[in-house]
């Protein structure tokens, strides 16, 4: 692995979020996650010239309890990742309720525009994409078609064989993987 490559790190935040408190992980409080240490690990001595992490932003009316704790959670987590130690940038979308179930919009559409942008200014030489969403693949063809790399980190309890297939690399995270990046090792 060449130590003058430059990387780029996108993490897909729910679809992140609901790999790793799956049963398999059971891990859930991110604002104790390492983040930058998970990047520079992901990394592996290449240089990182940019940390994103995409989200829908939870809103809440006044009287509804559990979305306002949500809400403060989410906070937690931005305040978190926005820390000198952690110095991500939070691409945010939002969240929209349909038939009693909330989706994220434009999410996916702004980490595939940043995926693009990276590569056709030539910020980065890899893009190591945390996120398992399909939707992604045809910005992923045109990363790759610019001679660009793009590294798919996902969990091998849940993978994407669709992204599996259009990567250049493919890294698949177990339990002990991210329990290494837990702040204090307290993970709740």
């Amino acid at each position: 692995m060449a130590k003058n490559k430059k990387v780029a790190v996108y993490i897909d935040g729910s679809n992140f979020y609901f790999r790793l408190k799956s049963p398999q992980l059971n891990l859930k409080n991110l604002s104790k996650f390492d983040f930058r240490g998970f990047a520079k690990w992901l990394a592996r001595d290449r240089e990182i010239v940019s940390c994103r992490y995409y989200i829908g932003v939870i809103r809440a009316k006044e009287d509804n309890r559990k979305g306002q704790e949500m809400r403060r959670e989410q906070q937690r987590l931005f305040s978190h990742l926005q820390s000198s130690e952690q110095n991500f940038i939070i691409k945010r979308g939002y969240l929209m309720k349909n038939d009693g179930v909330y989706h994220e919009k434009g999410v996916d559409v702004k980490l595939a525009i940043d995926l693009l942008i990276g590569a056709y200014e030539n910020i980065y030489d890899s893009a190591i994409l945390v996120s398992s969403d399909t939707d992604l693949i045809p910005a992923i063809k045109k990363v790759k078609f610019l001679n660009k790399d793009v590294e798919y980190i996902g969990f091998a309890h849940q993978p994407s064989f669709g992204l599996q297939k259009v990567v250049s690399l493919s890294r698949l995270l177990i339990k002990e993987d991210v329990e290494n990046f837990t702040i204090n090792k307290i993970f709740i």
